[in-house]
């Protein structure tokens, strides 16, 4: 197949410099998970709220608003001069495209002021059918360096929501690089790993954080394994709170339109503390002290986790994560001491009251449980209330053991009987019922790419054949892949296709010594990693255009902003599985983009895999087969981390925790594969099996015994098949 040039114009290789203006006014925006957290939103001074979209938001455990309720919510906003966007931030699955259509018919026609998405498919349809739709780009773009903004503004995005691992300093320089608006998390939860980069929770049972049903895996609590300095247990990834309370006026010098709050899990009372204590420094013109003292003070009350200014100030924070520390939400009030036919005793760090809500947190397994307080007891008298200090006895709706930990995550004060909600949707049902019954849906759904399916029994394509065996050693095409460049020197019983290499400054620096004589380099693909730093940038345009000039024309992608590498260049491009392709709207659109060959998502399932069979030919599927992929892919490397390190879960499954580059990976301890089913995936539609030797230390025995177990039909013993066989959620 021929090289294509990638034409100038399709993708923007940079803006002008000083593009960027300076807001003059920052908007303050808030989460609702309710319609008391959106009124308490509105009336504490939020310029903008947003709310989850209907099972298609990265909170799916959240309450899902009705239609009527968001177009209630929608009229209630513009009536009260504040702006309303919806979060439709999942990954979307290709069964799921028909019910996509429907929800933005009805969206366009309730008219949001955006919605926030992060998936490549669910872009290409906004962009072809839904002009008139503002779109956000989610934070789960992971859009860490100017060129992925650029290349986000390129495929329609009006606003980036940047991640939460950028410093100050790196969001000016992006700012000044790009005229796209800025938008960062101020205040609330931190994930340990980059958002969109995180597949611990998936990798454990098929509940994706990239489609709003993550387990929260960073907030247990871990063993490390083995004996020496530092073992024991705690919580190694429990982050602790964003706040940027002080760092406003940076914040908007460095270029950001937007302050978002996070918390769409959380209470009426938490955000309507939060927006009060924000909206006082925004509006604190002459910086008084005492109004900076006054929203702390706020803050405090909201019951959040131990504060921290996060990478703001600099790479290396110190106060990301105590250890010692469950991570949960709320106010310590103490341990259990001893639990008796339902009800816990315990010595209170914290003041209570009957209806409080709380959260136990068991500290063997980690698992967590909320419930209201219905009951308390000092000593045999029920009591009301209870003070800080007093031991008393609670009632507890679940199974609890002496040394679990009492959370309090809300007051007791709820909306009163006689209050009456602002919020009115039944005035809206009669209009979305209108809506719903519209043509419109079919006739976008009949242009979108054609819908596939599994074929039956088809055609098994010879691969790659065995010079000794004269048999084919997998049913289909197959690459291997490494970050070690010294896989181009290692000996395999068949040539694979390709030999992909990760491109760093330590893979090139020893590529570049090599003496270039083994049949391998001329199987040459280059690889991106996801994440290049914004210092990095110009090593890999130089690199990108000399390897270029050396012939080697086949590059993988690690991110959909790293396009802007190859304008103007005669290249072939193959995606890799970071970019999380689940349906063939974003087949379709990586297609428009010039990539030949995109690998689905890793977290994909036999059933999705099925259901895109014959879908966008133009693009070549392919699969990762085999290989420890990163389930966090963090950028703090300090304390308490021990690289090169197991850990274990309460469970009893086990990790190893690595650095590569400049971030911390934590790997399974065993591979994931699927070798086992390679015979079926030609009549599933892939045409490409990857097997990914990254991370790991090769050899020549290494890669004898692999093969060796292949050829007897061992290659997947001791590993899982992450969600091929069980299915995504």
């Amino acid at each position: 197949m021929k090289t294509k040039t990638l034409k100038k114009g399709s993708i923007s290789p940079g803006r002008e410099r000083g593009s960027q203006r300076l807001p003059a006014k920052m908007e303050l925006l808030a989460p609702a998970g309710t319609l008391e957290a959106f009124e308490a939103a509105v009336d504490n001074g939020a310029d903008a709220v947003y709310i989850g979209a209907p099972h298609f938001n990265a909170r799916e455990p959240a309450r899902h608003f009705s239609p009527s309720e968001i177009a209630a919510m929608i009229d209630f906003a513009h009536g009260s001069g504040v702006k309303l966007y919806l979060a439709m931030n999942s990954l979307v699955k290709e069964g799921e495209i028909d019910d996509v259509v429907k929800q933005l018919v009805l969206l366009e026609t309730l008219h949001p002021d955006a919605l926030i998405i992060q998936d490549l498919g669910l872009a290409y349809i906004l962009r072809k059918h839904f002009p008139t739709l503002r779109i956000h780009a989610s934070t789960l773009t992971a859009a860490h360096n100017t060129m992925v903004v650029q290349q986000l503004a390129e495929l329609g995005f009006s606003r980036v929501v940047l991640p939460r691992e950028l410093t100050l300093d790196e969001i000016k320089a992006i700012a000044r690089e790009t005229s796209v608006e800025l938008e960062v998390f101020g205040h609330g939860a931190m994930c340990f790993s980059y958002s969109g980069l995180c597949q611990f929770s998936s990798f454990q049972g098929g509940r994706s954080g990239l489609r709003g049903r993550c387990v929260q895996p960073c907030r247990r609590r871990y063993t490390w394994q083995g004996r020496g300095k530092g073992s024991g247990a705690g919580y190694l990834f429990s982050m602790n709170d964003l706040q940027s309370i002080d760092l406003i006026d940076q914040l908007r010098l460095a270029g950001i339109v937007s302050l978002k709050i996070e918390g769409r899990m959380r209470s009426a009372h938490y955000v309507g503390a939060v927006v009060k204590a924000y909206r006082l420094m925004l509006d604190n013109e002459r910086n008084d002290p005492a109004i900076l003292a006054e929203a702390r003070g706020l803050l405090d009350d909201a019951m959040g986790r131990k504060p921290t200014r996060g990478f703001f100030p600099g790479r290396a924070p110190v106060d990301l994560i105590t250890s010692h520390h469950s991570g949960n939400i709320g106010i310590f009030l103490g341990k259990v001491q001893a639990v008796r036919a339902g009800w816990a005793t315990i010595t209170l760090k914290g003041t209570i009251n009957e209806g409080d809500r709380v959260r136990l947190h068991q500290e063997k397994s980690g698992e967590r449980q909320g419930f209201a307080l219905k009951a308390i007891r000092l000593g045999r008298q029920g009591v009301l209330r209870a003070e800080s200090g007093k031991t008393v006895s609670i009632e507890l709706p679940g199974l609890a053991d002496p040394g679990d930990s009492i959370y309090k995550v809300d007051l007791s004060t709820r909306r009163g009987r006689d209050s009456v909600s602002k919020i009115r949707p039944e005035k809206f049902a009669a209009r979305v019922k209108k809506i719903s019954l519209t043509a419109r849906a079919g006739k976008i759904l009949s242009l979108l790419p054609a819908k596939g399916g599994a074929s039956r029994g088809g055609p098994v394509s010879p691969g790659v054949r065995s010079g000794r065996q004269g048999k084919s050693l997998f049913p289909l095409e197959w690459w291997v892949k490494s970050d070690d460049h010294r896989i181009l020197l290692q000996h395999f019983p068949a040539l694979p296709a390709k030999v992909v290499v990760i491109l760093s400054e330590e893979s090139w620096r020893g590529f570049a010594r090599m003496k270039k004589n083994g049949p391998l380099f001329d199987r040459v693909v280059w690889a991106l990693p996801p994440l290049i730093n914004g210092e990095k940038i110009d090593f890999y345009r130089r690199t990108i255009t000399e390897l270029i000039n050396k012939g080697y024309r086949e590059w993988q992608i690690g991110h959909s902003g790293q396009f802007g590498f190859f304008t103007g260049k005669k290249v072939r491009l193959f995606s890799d599985y970071q970019l999380n392709i689940l349906n063939r709207c974003g087949l379709q659109g990586l297609n428009e983009l010039g990539i030949e060959l995109a690998v689905l998502s890793i977290e994909t399932d036999r059933e999705n895999i099925a259901s895109l069979s014959g879908t966008c030919p133009s693009v070549r599927k392919g699969l990762v087969v085999y290989g420890f992929p990163p389930l966090f892919t963090a950028r703090y490397t300090g304390a308490p981390l021990q690289f090169d390190r197991a850990f274990q879960s309460p469970k009893g499954e086990s990790f190893v925790l690595k650095q590569r580059w400049d971030y911390t990976l934590a790997m399974p301890s065993r591979p994931f594969s699927l070798l086992s089913s390679a015979a079926e995936l030609p009549s599933l539609g892939i045409s490409v099996m990857i097997i990914d030797f990254s991370y790991i230390r090769l050899s020549s025995r290494f890669i004898d015994d692999f093969f060796h177990k292949v050829k007897i039909g061992r290659s997947g013993d001791g590993g899982g098949t992450f969600n091929y066989l069980h299915g995504l959620q």
